[in-house]
């Protein structure tokens, strides 16, 4: 017999692992409700698959890249959108300190994983750098901004945009400057089909 202290394992088993409630990161959150095992398969990020052009033009038809938060990019190209048919998931919130992960199977859906322990009433958190691929402007990093509290908190949920680097000239050594003596060259052999 259990003692009231100490739930039965299997009846903390059968618990659901989480709960949505608010959240002081942002807005609503997901939560343990209950201890969750490292490894252990928390939920699956639901929601309708669509294409990317069709993201975008739900973006924008809702006003900007604020719900982009819902959407969730698969392998395929395509985009899950957790607004649509969503469900918890779609409240778990960024930290650059994460508990979670998510992760693509080979069946195209996505599950979050716990990456250790996590106790009860402890909020779940995965890291997603969001790609937006318009300017960052001081507005729209304020609309991104980070708030996890991490003590390496990056203060942005944006990916880093890829830096257009300029070639670097190699110097050249003085002895390569010096004239070669000129080589006859054959041409190669050209495959067909």
């Amino acid at each position: 017999m259990h003692s009231a202290s100490h739930p039965d394992p299997q009846q903390q088993q059968a618990l659901p692992a989480y709960r949505v409630e608010r959240s002081s990161v942002h807005g609503n959150g997901v939560f343990a409700q209950r201890d969750i095992e490292p490894g252990e398969r928390v939920i699956e990020y639901a929601g309708r698959e669509i294409g990317w052009d069709v993201a975008q033009a739900r973006a924008d038809a809702q006003g900007g890249p604020h719900n982009h938060t819902f959407f969730f990019s698969l392998a395929n190209g395509n985009v899950i959108d957790g607004g649509d048919h969503g469900n918890e998931a779609r409240f778990i919130n960024h930290s650059c300190e994460p508990n979670c992960e998510a992760i693509e199977e080979e069946d195209g859906r996505i599950f979050i994983y716990a990456l250790y322990e996590i106790k009860k009433d402890e909020e779940l958190s995965y890291s997603y750098p969001l790609i937006y691929e318009g300017r960052h402007t001081p507005a729209i990093k304020r609309a991104f901004a980070c708030r996890c509290g991490a003590l390496n908190c990056s203060g942005t949920m944006l990916a880093p945009k890829p830096r257009k680097r300029k070639p670097r000239v190699k110097p050249v050594p003085l002895a390569e400057l010096a004239p070669v003596a000129a080589t006859v060259q054959s041409p190669q052999p050209v495959a067909l089909g």
